[in-house]
């Protein structure tokens, strides 16, 4: 019986000879060595390009030679690094709280309830905010030294020697007009954001409605923090309306700070001025306008010119009674007779202070004794600013740092 010829096969050697050529090609086209197809399957996914791994805005190839002229590896780059992006973050468009929150703001303000419900819908949810204000299972302890090394730094003191020279006259007429010295409002703008470097990242609407419907439940005070926040995006909406902002434009810090002064949209609604009178309140880029309105901010809280900030003090032992002193923690609560009865060995210009003080305790973590001053009004006043015997502190010894290297002829007298 006649059969059809068998089909001719192919040797083993023959196939492998037949896979590397075709490998070849395929490496030729696409660029890719032959040890990385085999290695892998096409299928399988790569791990996603970390975006953020070297140096900001910069591409992590640019040490390879002519990296920085190949425009299609930058390309290349943009879709991986857009393809790693997590998924947009959750909208509060369809959050009954949220839409309930925009009619009432607009009602309570005469506002465009479809803008209000328009611009609401476009906020999102950001989780980085949430974990910010989370209180951490195990805080540990607060050091003033490791803090004043980070905010008394070389960098705000060389910046704020600048910032100074540049805005010395504006600084002299608020300390004129206010009573406020130069040296608190250059301490509160370089602690805040380094006289407008750092200004804040977040969107200010993301901000402000995560923290007024997303607030964390393991805060101990939720309920007050989230209404807070609340009213806060109020003002901002109604802040945004008066002065023809984008509310989807404005940023700031993730409690939703804004500007050089970082004030909430409540402080910039009730102390910001137009120190300049250009017609514009501008905390963003107007230095006058920042330095301004800082130092009216303390002035509305009762800033009293001429009295210090703080006393130096000691302790003695043999007397002291800790617990009483510290009771009122940073309020100024006892006459100097008072803390002297209770310990305290206060200057003979503390003694003569016609005022009530508080003991500031300034705790160095589990390796350092506490260091303590005695607090006037006046440091209270800076701590409305920030509820923080450290921040106050800071601010106070920023703003005589930087004082203290100005050109001799500006020196304090």
């Amino acid at each position: 019986m006649h059969r059809p010829p068998r089909p001719a096969t192919l040797s083993r050697r023959n196939l492998r000879a037949c896979w590397l050529v075709l490998a070849a090609l395929i490496t030729g086209l696409a660029g890719y060595s032959t040890d990385t197809l085999a290695a892998k399957p096409a299928a399988a996914s790569a791990a996603p390009r970390d975006c953020n791994s070297a140096e900001p805005g910069k591409d992590p190839r640019a040490a390879q030679p002519g990296a920085n002229k190949d425009k299609t590896g930058k390309k290349a780059k943009k879709r991986l690094c857009q393809a790693s992006k997590t998924p947009a973050p959750a909208s509060y468009a369809t959050r009954p709280a949220a839409r309930a929150a925009a009619d009432n703001i607009a009602l309570n303000n005469a506002l465009n309830r479809k803008w209000v419900r328009a611009t609401l819908a476009q906020a999102r949810m950001l989780p980085e905010v949430v974990r910010a204000v989370t209180p951490a299972q195990d805080p540990g302890v607060r050091n003033w030294q490791v803090y004043r090394a980070r905010m008394v730094d070389p960098v705000r003191v060389e910046a704020g020697v600048q910032f100074w020279l540049r805005n010395a006259k504006t600084l002299e007429r608020a300390e004129r007009e206010t009573g406020v010295p130069a040296s608190v409002v250059v301490g509160i703008l370089g602690v805040e954001t380094i006289y407008g470097k750092r200004m804040g990242k977040f969107r200010v609407l993301d901000a402000l409605a995560t923290l007024a419907f997303d607030f964390p439940s393991s805060h101990a005070k939720a309920p007050a923090r989230a209404a807070y926040f609340l009213q806060e995006l109020e003002d901002f909406l109604v802040w945004c309306e008066a002065s023809g902002r984008d509310p989807l434009t404005v940023r700031g810090s993730y409690a939703g700070a804004m500007g050089m002064a970082q004030f909430m949209p409540s402080s910039w609604r009730k102390y910001a001025v137009d120190f300049d009178g250009d017609g514009k309140m501008d905390l963003f880029s107007n230095s006058a306008d920042a330095i301004g309105s800082v130092a009216n901010y303390l002035a509305a809280f009762g800033w009293k010119a001429g009295m210090p900030t703080h006393y130096p003090v000691q302790l003695d032992a043999s007397r002291l009674n800790l617990d009483a002193l510290l009771e009122k923690d940073i309020l100024p609560s006892m006459t100097p007779t008072q803390m002297t009865e209770r310990g305290v060995v206060l200057p003979a210009q503390a003694l003569q202070h016609p005022g009530p003080l508080a003991l500031i305790e300034l705790v160095n973590g589990t390796d350092a004794a506490p260091g303590y001053v005695a607090g006037t009004e006046n440091f209270y006043v800076v701590t409305r600013y920030n509820w923080s015997s450290f921040y106050a502190m800071a601010v106070i010894e920023l703003g005589l740092a930087v004082q203290a290297q100005l050109p001799g002829s500006m020196a304090p007298h």
